[in-house]
């Protein structure tokens, strides 16, 4: 769930998706399906100088094909970076039915399956066996695993996809009518199946020049791309967004966001992506702002949870 570190973001550390070049700068052509975050890979350059070079309003969202840029200059014989591949869908799993000695853990914010096999002590071939999954299998919040051999539930039984809150956790009484609140509130209205859902995360960040692979990630790692999702601290929806969160977003929008609408919760979480990627140091940095807040990362470290998260963001990255 993202925290919104509005001071730290008032300053913005010009980040580096890759270093930065230092040729002279050159015209291009914007193409379809380009985006700010591909010409900033492509030009060794990052997304914030070339909108500062180019004067694009609204940190550069509204770029579209046939539009002039400048962009740093590169060697002869350069190619642009690739288009990232459409997801193909919602991975497919089928676990099998815990038998006698088994348990069932749902996943949390920043799992992979190496680390529940290790917080259990079972082999990770075996885990993957026991759920009918492969190596590359993508794991979400709020998904049940059978962890073979281990007795009794290895945590609390949830709705499914909320994630659970940590062992002793006490909800505070305003934060538990609040989560009951959203929970009646999404309930009572329609939302998108997360194939749609997915389509709609990666046109909202090619739209406002988000990598749409980091952007599915996230989002996957948040929710399953599942809008009903809520958190025990009340992050709701696709990104999981705060109260604070839809405050931040909707000043970066420019207009007011409703975090339990889909279009408008995707695109404050992409909005705050982006954010993070013009002001943190590194991509890493930024997605463990997302989750832990950048002014905190910077001044404290990533959290040992954190550290997972971003583990887990960047191999779901490779598998979209």
């Amino acid at each position: 769930m993202p925290f919104a570190d509005v001071a730290a973001l008032a300053l913005p550390a010009h980040s580096a998706v890759a270093p930065v070049a230092t040729t002279p700068w050159k015209t291009v052509t914007v193409r379809p399906g380009d985006t700010l975050w591909h010409l900033a890979i492509a030009h060794r350059s990052t997304i914030y100088a070339i909108v500062e070079k180019n004067r694009l309003s609204r940190g550069g969202s509204l770029i579209r094909p046939g539009q002039k840029l400048l962009v740093p200059g590169r060697p002869a014989g350069a190619t642009t970076a690739p288009l990232p591949a459409r997801p193909t869908g919602t991975p497919s799993t089928s676990p099998t039915k815990p038998s006698a000695g088994d348990s069932v853990y749902v996943v949390r914010s920043g799992d992979t399956m190496s680390g529940i096999a290790k917080r259990f002590g079972v082999s990770l071939t075996k885990l993957l066996a026991s759920n009918r999954m492969s190596s590359t299998t993508v794991i979400y919040v709020g998904q049940k695993i059978t962890v073979p051999g281990t007795g009794s539930s290895a945590t609390p039984s949830t709705p499914s996809p909320a994630p659970t809150p940590p062992p002793g956790y006490q909800y505070p009484s305003k934060t538990a009518q609040a989560v009951a609140e959203s929970k009646a509130k999404l309930a009572a209205q329609a939302v998108p199946s997360r194939t749609e859902t997915s389509a709609m995360i990666r046109a909202t960040a090619t739209r406002n020049g988000v990598d749409p692979k980091l952007a599915l990630a996230i989002g996957w790692l948040e929710s399953g791309w599942y809008q009903r999702a809520v958190s025990y601290t009340d992050a709701v929806g696709v990104m999981q967004l705060m109260p604070v969160s839809q405050t931040w977003a909707s000043q970066l929008a420019g207009r007011s966001l409703d975090r339990y609408d889909t279009q408008d919760n995707i695109t404050g979480g992409v909005l705050i992506i982006r954010a993070l990627l013009t002001s943190a140091d590194s991509r890493e940095q930024a997605i463990a702002g997302y989750y832990q807040g950048l002014y905190s990362v910077r001044t404290k470290g990533m959290y040992e949870d954190t550290k997972r998260y971003v583990a887990s963001v960047l191999a779901t990255y490779d598998r979209m």
